[in-house]
């Protein structure tokens, strides 16, 4: 997110009036859940060696998506089309998970997999480091794969950039994650972001450089100190992706 045309010509305002001679002034943490081992049918992925975490990259002048807070501008139609079909992809993905012998599983996400259990405040991670794991509910493809997948808990970061971007990035794993945050609404922001696969790759692609990667979802604040990023109709493996993520 960046500040707004009116926030700078405020400063700019307020510099004036300082060199004027104006003399006016100037204007409980939750515990992390405990980590679940996953099943034994369940995929393994697999941490990239440390060279895999992705470098500082600088911002430039205009923030990385051209200094827009818009993320509909931003945003692929085809991408923006499923985002609005999130609830179908909350009651789908939960169905099949549940009808797929994973109701106790689910069950114990808690609001982690509770489609109505956003709040208001403080509705984006603020810039830091956190620990993050993902959840994937219900087959993309009918007949393939598991209706529920649970990973281990891998390292996630949210960034300010110079420019006045606030990115999130899994950094570990073997399926990672980049992107901008962008406001939305009193309960929810805007992920706007792309993956990376496997160790051998060190960047990540810009979002609409490479359809299969792209990624378009909500993030949540779920309790104190723990988000939600809501991806619905991801390009592999499932209906709904989940990655928790907290302090």
């Amino acid at each position: 997110m960046r500040r707004t045309p009116l926030a700078v010509l405020a400063l700019m305002t307020a510099t004036a009036l300082a060199a004027c001679g104006d003399n006016s002034p100037a204007a409980p943490t939750e515990a992390s859940p405990a980590v679940t081992t996953p099943a034994a049918d369940t995929p393994a992925e697999t941490a990239p060696e440390a060279a895999a975490t992705p470098q500082a990259q600088g911002a430039p002048a205009k923030g990385m998506q051209g200094g827009t807070d818009n993320w509909r501008q931003v945003a692929k139609a085809a991408d923006a089309s499923l985002l609005g079909r999130l609830d179908q992809a909350w009651r789908m993905a939960r169905s099949e998970a549940e009808d797929g012998g994973f109701s106790r599983q689910v069950e114990a996400l808690g609001p982690l997999a509770d489609p109505n259990a956003a709040q208001t405040g403080r509705i984006q991670p603020g810039p830091g480091t956190y620990r993050c794991r993902t959840i994937k509910m219900g087959r993309r493809v009918e007949g393939q794969g598991l209706a529920y997948v649970e990973y281990p808990w891998f390292a996630c970061s949210v960034e300010l950039t110079p420019g006045g971007d606030l990115v999130l990035t899994k950094t570990t794993g073997s399926q990672r994650t980049r992107g901008l945050i962008y406001p939305d609404t009193d309960r929810r922001a805007v992920y706007v972001g792309a993956q990376a696969w496997g160790a051998d790759e060190k960047t990540f692609p810009a979002y609409g450089d490479k359809a299969e990667r792209d990624q378009l979802g909500v993030i949540e604040r779920i309790g104190q100190n723990r988000w939600r990023l809501v991806l619905p109709w991801p390009k592999q493996e499932a209906k709904l992706e989940l990655l928790e993520i907290t302090g």
